[in-house]
């Protein structure tokens, strides 16, 4: 009989003739490691990273939940505003842009308005994601 080792980690296994790996964290690391490879799931790893990152330069720029700054200051702290999860359009025809749970609404001079997301947000006919 063949002696079986582990994907990973080349260890002799035991058990179960099916086990490929010797432990979960073998397992896991095998799995990232494909992800890895994977070029659809390294973008959307990368996006994630992004949308992350904007969220949390809006929640430092808005702690209050709702702040006016110029468009330079979430610029200047790399906010890249081609990547929201979802929008929120109002009865007035305004558009929010949401990642996750902050959003912004570009005003003129330059503007955004920061602000939090409501509960009556989800009730709107007017909620849209992406």
């Amino acid at each position: 009989m063949d002696e079986r080792t582990c994907e990973n980690c080349g260890v002799r296994l035991t058990g179960r003739v099916d086990k490929r790996f010797c432990s979960d964290q073998c397992r896991s690391i095998a799995k990232n490691s494909r992800k890895a490879q994977n070029e659809g799931e390294r973008m959307m790893k990368e996006i994630n990273t992004k949308l992350r990152h904007n969220r949390f330069v809006l929640q430092r720029h808005s702690p209050e939940g709702k702040t006016t700054l110029r468009r330079e200051v979430l610029q200047l702290a790399g906010f890249d505003f081609r990547h929201f999860t979802h929008l929120y359009r109002t009865r007035q025809g305004n558009t929010y842009y949401f990642c996750y749970d902050y959003g912004y609404l570009l005003l003129e001079d330059e503007k955004v308005l920061i602000v939090n997301w409501q509960p009556y947000m989800e009730k709107s006919n007017s909620f849209t994601r992406n």
